[in-house]
């Protein structure tokens, strides 16, 4: 123990710290989750087993949890497994292929931008956070003014004649969506491989060269390994809001053959006397995304002990 203590001491300069001293940096930040986290959650979760109010089909949230009653939960659960099991398979299926275009086309630009872009670099960093400057809303109106019969995209397809008329792209087409869930957050994927490729030493990878590895053996056994935790990070910061988003596909579709669980949870909220199947959707929800949450943290735990 007392050897320990001297390593720390050495680490930190021979200075002597308390131990609260640097929890203490956090402290305002847990407060501000357990205020603005804590508080709130707890609020969804006294909503759905609250109840409504008879004449005004608005949410009832119950207190005090000697008070709860199980019939909304038991009833979201019924619809999760039943009436809504194809919404959450399709959210699953294009949050799987969304995160995938996001992974191969980030990692693309998060390589190239990271090694191979020169002199260009800071211009290719602000390119990559322009995006952030416009509005989401903004950027999908955009997407609807090319993609409608008359716009632009057809307009070019119908030109080179590979398509013989307008497609409907706008009218519950899932492909649709997928594009503009990459779109949408794509840049959240390409900023954490960026910084993480960016910090790999040169010297690493010249050494795998120099025990006569090619550009590819190299990268696929030095590189992308190395990369991995940046590549978890990317997915979880894309996928995570990927499964609660309704707005995407309510711009780039609004039909029922495209509906998501965000989109569930907005039309049980806007919905009277829905509020409690709303928060039970909400809940169902975040415990499904806790599962890649704690497979990440384990992960990053694990890169942390070998290091």
């Amino acid at each position: 123990m007392s050897r320990r203590r001297a390593r720390r001491r050495r680490e930190q300069g021979g200075i002597h710290y308390p131990r609260w001293y640097w929890p203490s940096f956090a402290s305002p930040a847990i407060v501000w989750l357990i205020v603005f986290f804590l508080l709130p959650l707890y609020t969804v979760v006294s909503i759905a087993f609250g109840t409504v109010d008879p004449i005004f089909r608005t949410p009832l949230p119950v207190w005090q949890p000697w008070w709860w009653t199980s019939s909304h939960l038991l009833e979201g659960l019924d619809k999760t497994f039943g009436l809504f099991r194809q919404v959450y398979v399709r959210t699953f299926w294009y949050v799987l292929l969304s995160s995938a275009i996001c992974l191969v086309l980030g990692y693309a630009v998060a390589y190239y931008v990271a090694r191979h872009s020169g002199r260009r670099r800071t211009l290719l960093l602000v390119l990559l956070i322009s995006p952030f400057w416009i509005s989401y809303l903004m950027r999908m109106l955009a997407w609807v003014n090319l993609l409608e019969r008359d716009g632009y995209v057809n307009r070019i397809l119908t030109f080179l004649h590979l398509v013989p008329e307008s497609v409907g792209w706008l009218e519950g087409r899932g492909i649709t969506v997928i594009l503009g869930l990459v779109y949408g957050y794509i840049p959240y994927m390409i900023l954490p491989l960026y910084a993480f490729l960016d910090r790999i030493d040169v010297s690493v990878l010249e050494s795998g060269r120099d025990l006569g590895a090619n550009p590819l053996s190299t990268f696929l056994r030095v590189t992308l390994p190395l990369s991995r935790p940046a590549i978890l990070a990317g997915l979880v910061i894309v996928t995570l809001p990927m499964f609660g988003d309704y707005f995407t596909n309510t711009m780039l579709s609004g039909s029922p053959s495209t509906t998501m669980v965000g989109n569930l949870i907005d039309d049980s909220i806007n919905t009277p006397g829905q509020g409690p199947e709303a928060a039970v959707l909400i809940l169902i929800l975040m415990i499904m995304l806790i599962i890649p949450i704690m497979y990440y943290l384990r992960s990053t735990a694990r890169a942390a002990q070998i290091r």
